[in-house]
């Protein structure tokens, strides 16, 4: 019978899904019943405000969805038969945890600030830390291999292995050099225009990241037909 060894990463998974459900937790019984900010400007102030039910609910969704991206990924690089295989399911579940718990860092820290009164993160920090996040995970996008959660996942890249790896690479080099990007222009980049300019520049990547995939599809003679 074939034993399943736990790696680092799995291990990691575990530590943040259940950090962040015990926050969640926290947050529903024994964390003071104010307005929670739910929502923030280009500016990092908050603009809308809910209950604390509803901050932990959010703090649960970001653990369920740690323990079920990074979780099954982990769960499918333990069974894998081939090492390659193992490996870029490996980098995926590096790149959910990487993306999932930063956002959720992310999230903490602008929530605790709100609620104590402190000024609230600069649109440089918050850019800075946002192009980080996308360092990381570009780093790592390019060596995931195929699956149903993490990566450059269109129908073109499904049909062929050489988009999938394609896609995923540049969108791997785009998502790194876009957040080092960020990282070195965050202390003098016009603010709150750029704030606003980062979701349509990550979209451009992507976009760009799946009309490439479509591009090696229609190019590669072994791609599989629709």
């Amino acid at each position: 019978m074939k034993t399943y060894r736990f790696s680092l990463l799995d291990v990691a998974t575990a530590i943040v899904t259940v950090t962040i459900l015990a926050m969640a937790l926290w947050t529903a019984t024994q964390a003071p019943d104010v307005a929670y900010p739910m929502h923030f400007n280009a500016r990092g102030e908050p603009d809308r405000w809910g209950d604390r039910n509803e901050f932990a609910l959010l703090l649960g969704f970001m653990s369920a969805m740690t323990a079920i991206t990074s979780g099954m990924m982990g769960w499918y690089a333990r069974k894998a038969e081939a090492p390659a295989r193992g490996r870029g399911l490996r980098a995926g579940q590096l790149v959910s945890l990487l993306s999932i718990g930063g956002a959720t860092a992310l999230i903490l820290w602008f929530t605790v600030g709100a609620l104590t009164g402190q000024t609230p993160p600069s649109t440089g920090w918050m850019m800075a830390l946002t192009g980080l996040i996308l360092a990381l995970v570009g780093g790592g996008l390019g060596r995931v291999g195929p699956n149903p959660v993490i990566g450059v996942r269109t129908p073109w890249s499904y049909k062929s292995r050489l988009a999938w790896d394609r896609s995923n690479r540049l969108a791997g080099r785009l998502f790194f050099w876009l957040g080092l990007g960020l990282i070195v222009t965050a202390p003098v980049a016009p603010q709150p225009a750029m704030a606003l300019a980062m979701p349509v520049l990550i979209l451009g990547a992507a976009l760009w990241a799946a009309f490439e995939s479509w591009r090696v599809w229609r190019a590669d003679p072994d791609r599989q037909p629709f």
